[in-house]
């Protein structure tokens, strides 16, 4: 069942957008998130080594333990035994990673800026290279088809000529843009 959206005459329109066959696929948007993503991780590892270069030894131990035997404390006061001491590991664990992961957060809003920045230039240079990969596509498709239409009514000389254009056509073949990891093997490259 499709369910439309009502515009200000109260008529439905379907909210279902098709995809354009030859429209670039590539968007500002998503050029920002796969930056985010990247500086997030960085920071991600930034923390953990901030952490432990802060934590020579006895502070790792002794403090988030204690830190996380009174959280356990204060929310298990009846907790005996082996569910006692899994549940302080799991609050030393929780410390440590809500430390390692607020720093990568302020480390991904401090990169914010540059992540905008490289993002909009990606986007405007992986948008250029898929448009020009875009149109030799259908420059070749159309080609293609062409060649086709001549060969139903040629004769066996002009089929001869059209199967060389072919063979010369099949090594010209539209390069794939660098950025775009496909499975292609080297005979279809």
């Amino acid at each position: 069942m499709k369910i439309g959206t009502i515009n200000n005459n109260f008529s439905f329109k379907s909210s279902v957008q098709t995809p354009k066959k030859d429209q670039n696929p590539i968007s500002k948007t998503g050029e920002k998130a796969i930056l985010t993503k990247a500086a997030f991780v960085g920071g991600l590892g930034l923390g953990a080594r901030l952490l432990f270069e802060l934590m020579d030894g006895d502070f790792l131990v002794d403090t988030l333990g204690d830190k996380a035997e009174k959280i356990v404390y204060k929310q298990h006061k009846n907790a005996r035994g082996n569910k006692r001491f899994l549940l302080q590991l799991g609050a030393w664990a929780g410390l440590i990673g809500a430390f390692i992961g607020g720093f990568a957060l302020l480390y991904t809003i401090f990169k914010a800026p540059q992540i905008n920045y490289e993002g909009n230039v990606n986007a405007f240079k992986k948008g250029k290279d898929m448009d020009v990969y875009i149109k030799g596509n259908t420059a070749e498709k159309e080609i293609y088809t062409q060649m086709n239409e001549k060969a139903k009514n040629a004769s066996a000389e002009e089929k001869a000529k059209l199967k060389e254009q072919y063979m010369l056509m099949q090594k010209a073949k539209n390069r794939v843009p660098d950025f775009i990891k496909t499975g292609l093997t080297k005979q279809e490259k």
